[in-house]
């Protein structure tokens, strides 16, 4: 178990959160047994929290043609071409126990052009780098790309949205200072 501060900017105690966040946070922790360090971190500014987790939520856990372990692909991806430690290790290890498989989110982290995955799915993640890296040449020709593969029109909204949304994640994740919980590394091995 590591000691290092989990963010470079102050941390507020569960007691000193404002009871929705609290709440939010002990519902996670008796789900999941520990507390990801995502929630603590962005618990600093209480509205962000608030405004991040329901477009996170809107996002990763609706319904629709992307299954949960396809969304979770996406945030591994984008996180790694983006340099970001906390959601590669903390949505890999989401992305492990949804797929049912242990090597999925390293394969999927290092190069998803070389990780076992459907012709669809590397379709969908060379889309979600394209919006997460280079979105202005995003053109019709992405589009008709992702139909071929049997992407509808929402769906390819959700990976742009799944992206996009993580491309901030990352971001901040990277300006905290945010570690990974100790816990991730293990999970779905």
């Amino acid at each position: 178990m590591t000691s290092a501060p989990i963010s470079r900017f102050p941390v507020p105690a569960l007691d000193e959160m404002p009871e929705d966040i609290r709440n939010r946070i002990l519902a996670v922790q008796e789900k999941s047994g520990f507390i990801p360090n995502v929630f603590l971190v962005l618990a600093h500014r209480p509205d962000e929290f608030r405004a991040f987790f329901a477009y996170h939520d809107a996002l990763m856990d609706k319904p629709g043609n992307l299954t949960k372990a396809e969304r979770e692909m996406i945030v591994v991806a984008t996180s790694n071409a983006n340099q970001c430690q906390y959601c590669v290790v903390a949505h890999g290890a989401i992305l492990r126990i949804r797929a049912k498989n242990p090597q999925i989110a390293d394969q999927v982290a290092v190069n998803y052009r070389k990780a076992d995955i459907t012709p669809r799915q590397r379709a969908m993640l060379d889309f979600a780098m394209k919006v997460s890296q280079e979105a202005h040449q995003v053109g019709e020709a992405d589009f008709d790309t992702l139909a071929g593969h049997g992407f509808e029109p929402e769906d390819v909204w959700d990976i742009a949205g799944i992206a996009a949304f993580f491309g901030l994640s990352n971001r901040m994740a990277n300006v905290t200072s945010m570690r990974p919980n100790d816990e991730f590394y293990a999970m779905g091995r």
